[in-house]
């Protein structure tokens, strides 16, 4: 918990330099168009499709039309918000993490050595196959909506997947190998689902929400990083790296 504070106190004092801003706004703009584009052009079917569709269909019939139309109405926003945070995720994983890790590795993190390989093809591979399982998931996972509190619960926990799934390789393909990030991952499974879990609900924060994808990829560099470091200089680091070279 303690690295997971630390990550995030360190995000917001990276948020004082402006070639981090100029990083972190392109992918914000760019899910603002397409969230708009999408309600212009698809948020009236996707409400007469739900309001067709159970549960909400049943609701109607049972003479909560009003009810039902807000249910309608709510669900299409958050199907186009979570496909506007989708699309900025994959643009920060490409296009926002390589330029924050070099600004971050050569300032905060220069005494971290690069051990790992700098592929742009397998990070762009990874952002693309978490998206898609993204869609799959919560595709999967609809019927589970008719549970009460599972509305609210069910995009948070994807938003959060897809955060960890998408940043925490992204932030350790340049430093670390392969055992290094696998001992990671089992060492800090919870951290890094939690800091998925806050970049989630800031992604429901008004305004805030458009820069959370970018804001994931920022703390979840400055987490990686320095568990690495830890890792690194622990008093088992050298028989680690003995057994997994």
């Amino acid at each position: 918990m303690n690295l997971l504070l630390l990550a995030l106190a360190r995000s917001l004092g990276s948020l004082g330099h402006l070639r981090v801003w100029r990083a972190l706004l392109l992918p914000a703009v760019l899910a603002l168009i397409v969230m708009a584009g999408l309600s212009f052009f698809l948020l009236d079917q996707i409400v007469a499709f739900l309001l067709d569709a159970p549960p909400v269909h049943w609701i109607a019939t049972w003479g909560a039309l009003a009810f039902a139309h807000l249910l309608a109405s709510l669900g299409g926003w958050l199907l186009l918000l979570s496909a506007a945070y989708l699309v900025a995720v994959v643009l920060a994983g490409i296009l926002v993490m390589p330029r924050l890790l070099e600004l971050l590795s050569v300032g905060d993190y220069a005494d971290v050595e690069r051990r790992g390989k700098d592929s742009m093809l397998a990070s762009t591979a990874n952002s693309l196959w978490a998206a898609l399982l993204f869609v799959l998931g919560g595709a999967l996972t609809l019927p589970l909506w008719l549970i009460p509190g599972a509305g609210l619960f069910l995009p948070l926990f994807w938003m959060a997947w897809l955060n960890r799934r998408t940043f925490a390789y992204d932030a350790l393909t340049l430093h670390a190998t392969p055992a290094e990030w696998r001992e990671l991952r089992r060492r800090h499974a919870g951290a890094l689902f939690g800091l998925g879990i806050v970049m989630a609900v800031l992604s429901h924060v008004p305004v805030v929400g458009l820069l959370a994808p970018s804001l994931a990829a920022l703390g979840y560099i400055h987490f990686c990083l320095e568990a690495l470091r830890r890792l690194r200089s622990a008093p088992t680091a050298i028989e680690f790296n003995r057994e997994n070279t």
